[in-house]
């Protein structure tokens, strides 16, 4: 169980850490920023809160002074909660609002901090057991020292909660809504944490052995503080994994639409406006050359398109109307194709018009039906 424990304060350190070193990256450029200032020194305390969790797990003297490790890591668990919700207000609250609610917190990490200082050492922190700040072993000032510390951290939880939903929706920005979303997500999970840390001190002050569910509060605590990280530093990292998603969105489509336009540019080469080639340094130009020959070449087709025809034996009946329409046109290309190389025109064929009700305005929409068609055309073996 502690080998466990330990690889969550070690995971939850090396999260932090990497946040931090990313953050630092962008000093030059941000420093004089308040709000990313004040990141840095929130990932600062959150670095620092789980290094000392790790040293406290391998070690029951720090500088000399027994279970000190365990303080300082609770006492920087405090100043980090505060700071995450002064950069939440950073964020989203005007200047002089956000000037006002810092002080607050301020003042109220201060005291909670000297609170938890007097209690450690009225306590004999220095000199009890290390487990009995796992479980407070039934003393009434070790119970008091954890009860207070876990309270600190589940309000800043509950604050950060309530607030983001309403901040999120403030923001233009999509990034900073995104973080914001996935930092409510983080409070959820470390407030979980902070409920699975009650009930094992709880259940070790009426003498109830839980067993494995005490490692619970730590992997909590260990996903909570990845997931903060994230949302941390997404507001600068955020633009660029959507591109990056966006382009490899692309880039699928762009594969998956091959076979179809291939067979559709061997039927009408002058569907083409230049050679084709392999590159994709410039996808979105390629993707959309891609679909614009796609629509040129069926359009040739349509007098070898047959409109009596069903297009396709025996359906899935489980699919959708979508799924068995992209079927159906797919069927109907690939009679359209083999009646065009044998010079079958059909007598009820469709000589005119466009695609069916398709809003062809509309790109996105227009790649996702292709690729949908594209990928049924496959399935039926292309041309044949």
């Amino acid at each position: 169980m502690n080998t466990t424990r330990t690889l969550c304060f070690v995971i939850a350190a090396l999260s932090s850490y990497a946040a931090l070193v990313y953050r630092l990256c962008q000093a030059r450029r941000s420093w004089k920023d308040n709000a990313y200032r004040t990141l840095v020194v929130t990932l600062l305390f959150q670095c620092l809160t789980f290094t000392m969790g790790a040293v406290a797990m391998g070690s029951k003297r720090f500088l000399g002074v027994g279970n000190l490790a365990i303080l300082v890591m609770h006492l920087s668990a405090v100043a980090f909660c505060v700071s995450a919700q002064i950069i939440l207000l950073r964020w989203a609250t005007a200047d002089e609002e956000a000037v006002r609610k810092t002080r607050y917190w301020l003042i109220t990490g201060i005291v909670l901090d000297a609170l938890l200082t007097a209690l450690f050492f009225l306590a004999d922190g220095p000199g009890r057991p290390a487990s009995d700040f796992d479980t407070g072993s039934g003393r009434p000032l070790v119970l008091t020292y954890l009860l207070v510390f876990i309270v600190s951290q589940a309000v800043p939880c509950v604050t950060i909660f309530r607030q983001c939903g309403p901040y999120a929706r403030m923001t233009d920005k999509a990034s900073l809504r995104q973080a914001l979303r996935l930092l409510s997500v983080a409070a959820v999970v470390l407030f979980l944490y902070c409920l699975a840390r009650t009930v094992n001190i709880l259940t070790a002050a009426r003498g109830i052995d839980i067993g494995v569910w005490k490692v619970a509060a730590s992997v909590f605590s260990a996903a909570g503080i990845v997931t903060l990280s994230l949302s941390l530093t997404m507001p600068s990292w955020g633009p660029s994994a959507a591109r990056l998603l966006e382009w490899a969105r692309s880039y699928r489509s762009y594969r998956a639409l091959y076979p179809l336009w291939r067979d559709l540019y061997e039927a009408s080469p002058d569907i083409v406006l230049e050679p084709p080639g392999a590159s994709v340094s410039d996808l979105n130009y390629r993707l959309h050359r891609r679909v614009v020959e796609i629509r040129d070449g069926w359009r040739d087709l349509r007098p070898y398109i047959d409109r009596t025809a069903n297009g396709v034996d025996g359906p899935d009946q489980g699919a959708s109307e979508e799924s068995r329409q992209a079927l159906a046109e797919a069927a109907q290309i690939r009679q359209a194709l083999h009646a065009k190389r044998t010079g079958t025109i059909p007598d009820h064929n469709k000589d005119a018009g466009d695609f069916e009700d398709r809003d062809t305005d509309n790109f996105t929409a227009e790649v996702a039906w292709l690729t949908k068609v594209a990928s049924a055309y496959s399935k039926l073996g292309g041309a044949g």
